[in-house]
């Protein structure tokens, strides 16, 4: 475990989680796209994959301010919500039902990079990595495009699955 000795060490370890994130969520995405019966849903997974991909480029070359190479860490909290996701995912489901628990799921992968690019942005900015602040910034407003896309798709497929 690397040691904590300023704000910098904890920025490299943090970009570090979020390239492991990422990646991992690159591999989870289209098991949800797969589950997903709504074209809606399936078609607004596809999308956030393709920016996904992108996600890691630019968490990528946010490393280079820090002089450290773009090394993953691997993200305990990703690996959990993505076990949680396949756990779920595994249950018997009205399909429309399946949709509102993978948008659930969905959110909660958003919430958690929202809070993850927040704090990374801010400490960039700490840090005077304009060039990395501009990257995961970018990152960090389509992960809120993400999660209000979901909630609108949501209002639709909540009212269809059955209360």
């Amino acid at each position: 475990m690397a040691k904590m000795k300023t704000l910098a060490d904890a920025f490299h370890d943090e970009l570090q989680d979020v390239l492991s994130a990422e990646k991992q969520l690159t591999k989870a995405l289209p098991k949800m796209v797969k589950k997903a019966s709504s074209e809606k849903l399936a078609q607004a997974l596809e999308e956030h994959l393709e920016q996904t991909r992108e996600h890691v480029e630019r968490v990528e070359k946010a490393f280079e301010e820090t002089g450290k190479a773009a090394r993953a860490k691997k993200c305990e909290a990703m690996a959990g919500l993505i076990e949680e996701a396949e756990s779920m995912m595994s249950e018997e489901a009205d399909p429309d039902v399946m949709d509102a628990l993978i948008i659930a799921l969905a959110q909660k992968v958003e919430h958690y990079e929202i809070a993850t690019y927040g704090t990374l942005c801010t400490w960039a900015a700490k840090l005077k990595y304009t060039s990395a602040k501009e990257q995961l910034g970018q990152n960090l407003d389509d992960e809120e495009k993400a999660d209000k896309n979901l909630t609108k798709l949501s209002k639709a497929i909540n009212t269809a699955a059955k209360a």
